[in-house]
């Protein structure tokens, strides 16, 4: 008998596809949202299972679900995911890492552009038809070329962000939990920079760094306050890394000239006050959402499971340890 395995959301039709030529699939097509008592009674009999980030998995679903022996998450950040209790109940968990990586610096040059040229406040306002012709001070925004950047998180996202910026004569700084080598440093002509000096310095701070509990709040109104009133801030990490809160308070009084949001702390619900300004551009975390980058992610999440469920190491595992343990 095949493993059975469940897909919490739609998928692609080749991912599917993928996955019934070796398991018993059970899938979501009609992608209605599966409530945490729901995602237990779905799993209680499933060997596996490909999650998105609006997924938890935590303690009590795997005490409900004994015969689940791998999570793989359609995404690079897993903080849906406690991967302690999953190494603590023998679960391999997966992720999906560089698959995304040009998609996503490719968003982030966007979002900043967006924020920077006010071109979401311009839509908004020629579509309600109030466009009454050309003005030479009308939309002013932020020159984006030649303006400094400051980088929090120089893993694979902000390095080919950098990149990118390079190409607009950005000067670029970056924080790092550790410096990355020298080489790295000299190929993108990127300065190491304490938190406060970057926060300070930079016209443009983009956050690509992966959501930790050491991370949560890492810019809140004390960051916010070190900011230039001029700075655009730029969020493509995850939800909690900003205190949206006080970012909603610094740009209603205009103490930061504007931001760029994918995510946001208890997504898919936004604060409030973010919603009634103009100087934020707000997407629906859709900075990996080309259909090309959709789909490997899912191909690279179903080919985790394939392994994990196959007797073979999955080549994404974040919990080596659970494997490990299994072939001793």
């Amino acid at each position: 008998m095949k493993p059975r395995v469940l897909v919490t959301r739609a998928n692609f039709p080749e991912v599917l596809e993928f996955l019934r030529a070796h398991f018993e699939v059970e899938d979501n097509q009609a992608d209605e949202a599966l409530t945490p008592e729901v995602l237990r009674e779905r799993l209680s009999d499933k060997d596996g299972v490909l999650t998105l980030p609006i997924d938890r998995v935590d303690t009590e679903l795997l005490q409900a679900c004994p015969r689940l022996k791998a999570v793989c998450n359609i995404a690079v950040g897993y903080n849906n995911i406690d991967v302690a209790a999953c190494t603590a109940h023998g679960v391999m968990a997966t992720n999906t890492p560089d698959v995304l990586t040009e998609t996503t610096a490719d968003f982030g040059m966007a979002l900043m552009l967006a924020a920077a040229r006010r071109m979401g406040e311009a839509e908004r306002h020629l579509r309600a038809g109030l466009w009454q012709g050309w003005a030479i001070d009308q939309f002013l925004g932020m020159d984006v070329n030649g303006a400094s950047l400051g980088i929090i998180g120089m893993g694979r996202i902000g390095q080919a962000l950098a990149r990118r910026a390079r190409g607009f004569g950005m000067r670029i700084r970056y924080h790092n939990r550790r410096r990355v080598a020298e080489a790295i440093e000299k190929e993108l002509q990127a300065e190491y920079a304490d938190l406060d000096t970057l926060l300070a310095e930079s016209d443009f701070v983009v956050l690509t760094l992966p959501y930790s509990p050491e991370a949560h709040h890492l810019i809140g109104a004390e960051q916010l306050a070190r900011m230039k009133p001029t700075a655009v801030l730029v969020n493509l990490a995850r939800g909690g890394v900003v205190d949206d809160a006080a970012l909603a308070q610094a740009l209603k009084a205009g103490k930061l000239y504007a931001a760029g949001l994918d995510v946001y702390e208890g997504e898919p619900v936004v604060h409030p006050g973010l919603l009634e300004l103009e100087n934020v551009v707000l997407m629906p975390h859709i900075a990996s959402a080309t259909r090309a980058t959709r789909v490997r992610m899912s191909m690279t999440a179903a080919r985790n499971l394939v392994a994990a469920l196959g007797g073979e190491k999955p080549p994404h595992l974040l919990n080596p340890e659970v494997w490990d343990k299994r072939r001793t």
